[in-house]
């Protein structure tokens, strides 16, 4: 790392929203050879910043300087063509096409008669020289999230960046794949690529950063050099002092209550795809009252359409469904939310959001009836019921006039959760709750989850960080391919086994 010359600086970047300033007077240097991470909460203006730089967001005000030049970056392709690449949270890759192929399609020097060989021979260079391999010839569809995200890399690369900004890159990594990740930025050091780094993981800063800038409500509050951060000096730098690091430690484990029954039971559940989505085959599994059944599983493996069947949105073709005793096999989403199935999906605007509409309004969409009198809603009693949800949740109350639409993807979450949470469930069907959210608000959201299993919840809980999992299952089911492959009891798991099995890259075990 040079000291001296930055290859990328931000000065005095400033961009607002109408009233809102997401960032305010940023100032950040990279430098050739270094991770440097970027940590802040939910709306700390981490995304906008990321999206300045490579040419989404035209800021209000401030510079960027590359090699000490000033240039603009009106565009990703821009960006690109200066040297600057991003990988995102989502992928860009067709699914249908090769690896080779879709590497292809994000090239903008190939000559006007491609020699598909010439392209193959440099994915393999480039693969062996930074630990990137994957087979050109692929199907994308076919390959592990892992390996898709090396095509992600491989395809900046290629295209000659320089500077590489991964947004949140390991939060669809098993713990094996994380490590390849940060063997993959180390040797990309050693040949003086800058990475920006912007994570929510605390640890995997502390584990493969450089530097680390801060930032808090718009504005960098700090940073750190080369073995200056720990837990504590993070925490309290994100939040002011506001927060402590033993939030980031396992708390202690309620004894479910002895005695009570299942809340829901599959019981040989099988379910037919539908178009692209995963087959789920012989599904046994029991969820009790007050305890959390969590499901470990890389992306596409069968959690959402699991969560369909829970829901009612799929049905069976083999097997049955029973929810408190009674056999639920065809009963809708709407009468299992009637019974007390509250729902935290995966993609919040998506799924249990609409767009349009107001915060207030989406407050009310899943409530039944509770809240109409007649044919008008009580605004009244419903903002009070979802506000005391909100104050539970430390999280902070909305604004209930703007759309939903126009809200980050973490204050949307907050917003689905509070609605979910506000009256005490009797099965929380949660599927990566804490995703999109900062430590302050996962820890709000984990300490809720525990307090419902408490008071006699069933919670199954579908995530792909294994520490949370293992902080907070009472049992953890493996999900792979649309079959459930192993199973363990509290304090029975690995991580590296059961990471193993996510991926399927090691066979069955405890099943």
């Amino acid at each position: 790392m040079n000291p001296i010359a930055p290859i990328l600086e931000v000065r005095r970047i400033t961009k607002r929203y109408g009233a809102v300033t997401a960032n305010d007077q940023v100032d950040l240097s990279l430098y050739g050879g270094e991770v440097h991470a970027l940590l802040g909460e939910n709306g700390a203006g981490k995304s906008t910043l990321s999206k300045v730089i490579y040419g989404f967001t035209r800021p209000d005000s401030g510079e960027i300087l590359l090699a000490g030049k000033q240039v603009v970056v009106p565009t990703p392709r821009e960006a690109r063509a200066l040297g600057i690449g991003m990988v995102f949270q989502n992928f860009m890759l067709i699914p249908a096409l090769s690896v080779l192929e879709n590497i292809a399609l994000f090239l903008t020097d190939l000559p006007f008669i491609v020699h598909p060989k010439t392209i193959e021979k440099r994915i393999r260079e480039f693969g062996e020289r930074f630990g990137l391999v994957v087979d050109p010839s692929a199907p994308v569809r076919q390959l592990s999230v892992g390996d898709q995200q090396k095509v992600e890399i491989l395809k900046l690369l290629l295209a000659q960046a320089r500077v590489l900004i991964l947004d949140e890159p390991t939060k669809v990594l098993a713990p094996h794949e994380v490590s390849a990740l940060f063997r993959i930025f180390e040797s990309l050091k050693a040949e003086g690529y800058s990475i920006l780094f912007i994570t929510h993981k605390l640890r995997e800063v502390m584990a493969c950063a450089d530097r680390i800038t801060v930032m808090r409500q718009g504005r960098v509050v700090g940073g750190f050099g080369p073995g200056e951060a720990d837990l504590d000096a993070l925490v309290t730098m994100m939040f002011g002092g506001q927060e402590a690091a033993e939030q980031l430690e396992p708390a202690e484990r309620a004894v479910p209550p002895s005695g009570v029954g299942s809340i829901l039971e599959l019981r040989g559940a099988s379910c037919p795809a539908q178009g692209s989505e995963t087959v789920l085959r012989g599904l046994d599994l029991t969820i009790g009252a007050g305890e959390i059944v969590g499901v470990a599983g890389v992306s596409g493996s069968g959690q959402k359409e699991l969560g369909d069947l829970i829901l009612g949105l799929r049905s069976l073709s083999v097997g049955s469904k029973w929810f408190c005793g009674v056999d639920a096999s065809s009963w809708s989403i709407a009468r299992m939310r009637e019974n007390g199935v509250a729902f935290v999906p995966e993609d919040p605007l998506l799924m249990a959001a609409v767009p349009g509409m107001s915060v207030r309004e989406n407050l009310v969409l899943g409530t039944g009836s509770r809240y109409w009198k007649g044919v008008s809603v009580d605004w009244s009693a419903l903002e009070t019921a979802m506000g005391e949800s909100f104050h539970a949740l430390a999280f902070p109350v909305p604004r209930l006039d703007p759309p939903a639409g126009a809200l980050s993807g973490g204050n949307l979450q907050r917003i689905v959760i509070a609605r979910e949470m506000a009256h005490k469930p009797k099965l929380v069907v949660a599927l990566y709750p804490t995703r999109g959210l900062d430590v302050r608000s996962a820890t709000s959201v984990r300490d809720l989850l525990r307090r419902a299993r408490e008071g006699g919840s069933g919670i199954l809980l579908i995530s792909e960080d294994l520490e949370e999992l293992a902080e907070m299952s009472d049992r953890m089911f493996v999900l792979y391919g649309g079959a459930l492959v192993g199973e363990f009891k509290r304090g029975e798991w690995q991580l590296e086994e059961v990471g193993h099995l996510m991926t399927g890259s090691r066979g069955a075990a405890h099943a």
